[in-house]
């Protein structure tokens, strides 16, 4: 399983981006997108995303 992504609440600012230790995370069309095949589900991002758009 792969974090989840409310896009509703996603600014796009990237920080989750740079906190992913396997760079998973990646902002498409300005929105936080995961490739869940390298997603490993460490919740490192979850705490970082200052929009709470983040969940495991």
């Amino acid at each position: 399983m792969a974090v989840s992504i409310d896009k509703d609440k996603c600014a796009g600012c990237g920080v989750c981006t740079e906190v992913c230790p396997v760079g998973a995370l990646e902002v498409v069309d300005g929105v936080v997108t995961v490739k869940e095949d390298e997603c490993i589900d460490c919740g490192a991002c979850t705490g970082e995303c200052p929009c709470e758009a983040l969940s495991v």
